[in-house]
């Protein structure tokens, strides 16, 4: 799965961020590829205004940046690339901008508003619980059996080990 994110509109939604920053979209790709690495997804972020357009150094395994060149915008570019996908179910568009996301919707295509990533991109990973952590491990008696002859056998051996 493919979020692409009109990265101005993500940025204005986000509390730590701010689009007065002239880093706001490097923290963002940054916030972005913790996200993808989190989740095994990957993102197309599109900035308004980049000088030079298209493809940013920015750029990552799992994060491609692209900035609209000239006088076009991210909304421009991302309705372009809306309609050149061709494996529609494989991505979800994040805006909010109501023309593109009807755009993207009448193509078949998921969507997501900008508020609702932004609390994705917030919210913590989830807590991943190891057997080995778990409190109360209840063992049967056949259990109980195998282990103590495991160690037993683990013992012993190295008992005759040192006899030798």
């Amino acid at each position: 799965m493919t979020y692409m994110i009109d990265g101005h509109n993500l940025i204005g939604k986000l509390p730590d961020i701010s689009l007065d920053d002239p880093n706001d979209e490097a923290l963002l790709v940054q916030k972005l590829n913790g996200f993808t690495a989190r989740t095994g997804k990957s993102c197309l972020v599109v900035f308004d205004h980049g000088l030079p357009g298209g493809s940013s150094r920015m750029s990552t395994r799992n994060v491609q940046v692209v900035f609209a060149s000239g006088r076009s915008s991210a909304d421009r570019v991302m309705v372009e690339r809306i309609y050149k996908i061709q494996d529609i179910k494989g991505w979800i568009i994040v805006t909010s901008d109501n023309d593109v996301m009807s755009r993207a919707r009448r193509r078949g295509m998921e969507t997501m508003h900008s508020e609702e990533f932004a609390f994705l991109l917030e919210a913590p990973p989830p807590k991943v619980e190891d057997a080995g952590e778990e409190v109360d491990v209840n063992l049967s008696s056949d259990e109980v059996d195998e282990w103590l002859n495991l160690f037993e056998d683990r013992a012993s051996s190295k008992d005759k080990k040192k006899k030798k």
